[in-house]
Parts: structure tokens; C-alpha cells; sequence
């Protein structure tokens, strides 16, 4: 049986895309995670977590969840090209795993909208350890565990259903967990790839 995953195309109008994933083996009800999307308004919204410094200036949002919606400091949203790029939580830097400067990491950028609060307890290593094996499952077959550690902390991140958009686009549904200090968290999030070979994340949730 095949289930349906519910995606955002654009920002000033908000149109349904199915994609189309095998059920996975396991017995989650994904009716009951059907994906919602959100418009945001022209300025800041704090129950939303987002802003836009003018109405003219419309951007595309990552950020659509399945699970507890959490708040995203303004300071913490940031733009490179066309991407939104999105850390709820963790430090702040440019790039995205072992890519070190924006133009090389873009095609990964918007993977920081899938994010767990344990991020606020790694040092900037450790959460490029983790991105890194976020671009590696990009790639990896699905159901392929990616693991990764450093100093205290670990992790790993799974492609768990891949599938193709009703427009034609590869997307793929991603889990990550991260371990510290005993303490354990994982997260969850869709995403698409564009046309220009970067990802667009459609889902995130925990």
C-alpha cells in the first residue's frame, strides 16, 4: 500500500504535491502524519518562528512538521541563493559537514532544518561529523545505517523510503538519532532534490 507525503512548492501560493513512498515494514500509521504546510506572514511571527524583512521579499520555508513545532530565533535564519537556511538549535556556522564555506555546502544547506535539541550540547564538530553522515545518506542505499562519532557524542542517520514527487523530483525520508551524555534523541525529515542538484527539506518532526 502506498501512502502519501504532502509538500510545499512556494511561498506566496501554497500548492499539494504527493510523493509517493513504499510503506515501510514497520507499522507506523503515516495517514496520522500527514504533513501540514504553513504560510508565513511578512514579518516575524513568534509562535512561527520565522521572518521576512518585507513583503516583496518572499522566500520558500523548509520548515513543515510532523511532530512538536519548536520556535526559530530570527538570528538563527539565514539566506545563501534561493535556500532558507534553518539551525534551531546547535552552533552557528557557515557550510554543512566537511564543506566549509556556503557555495560548496549548498546543495546540503537546507538539511539544518532537521534538527533535535541535543545540538545545543555538541561542539561544531561534532554536529559536521553528524551533517556529514546526513550528505552520505543522501547517496547510501535505503535502510543504510550511517554512523558517526566524536569525542563523547554519536550518532547515525538512516535513508529510510525514498519515492518521486507527482512533479518528477527524487525525495527521500531521512532518520537521525544523536547520543550524549546518555541522553538520546532522534529526528525525522523528508526531502526533495531540485533540479540544480540541491535538497529541498519538506517535512522535519520528532
Amino acid at each position: 500500500m502506498q501512502k502519501p507525503i504532502i509538500s510545499l512548492l512556494t511561498a506566496g501560493v501554497i500548492a499539494m504535491s504527493t510523493v509517493t513512498l513504499p510503506a515501510q515494514a514497520d507499522s507506523r500509521d503515516y495517514r496520522r502524519d500527514q504533513y501540514r504546510d504553513y504560510q508565513h506572514d511578512s514579518r516575524y511571527d513568534k509562535r512561527r518562528g520565522y521572518e521576512k524583512s518585507k513583503k516583496s521579499d518572499r522566500v520558500r520555508s523548509p520548515i513543515i512538521h510532523r511532530g512538536d513545532r519548536y520556535v526559530v530565533e530570527p538570528h538563527r535564519i539565514r539566506r545563501h541563493r534561493d535556500i532558507v537556511v534553518v539551525r534551531p538549535y546547535g552552533r552557528l556556522y557557515g557550510g554543512y559537514g566537511h564543506y566549509y564555506r556556503d557555495d560548496d555546502a549548498y546543495k546540503w544547506l537546507a538539511f539544518t532544518a532537521i534538527a533535535v535539541k541535543l545540538l545545543d550540547n555538541l561542539n561544531e564538530q561534532q554536529e559536521r561529523e553528524h551533517e556529514a553522515a546526513q550528505i552520505r545518506a543522501t547517496m547510501a542505499p535505503i535502510g543504510e545505517t550511517i554512523a558517526w562519532r566524536e569525542g563523547n557524542a554519536s550518532g547515525y542517520v538512516t535513508a529510510t523510503r525514498e519515492g518521486t514527487s507527482s512533479s518528477g523530483r527524487y525525495c527521500r525520508e531521512f532518520q537521525h538519532e544523536i547520543t550524549i551524555g546518555g541522553k538520546r534523541e532522534q529526528g525525522y525529515g523528508t526531502a526533495c532534490r531540485q533540479p540544480d542538484g540541491s535538497w529541498e527539506v519538506i517535512s522535519t518532526g520528532r
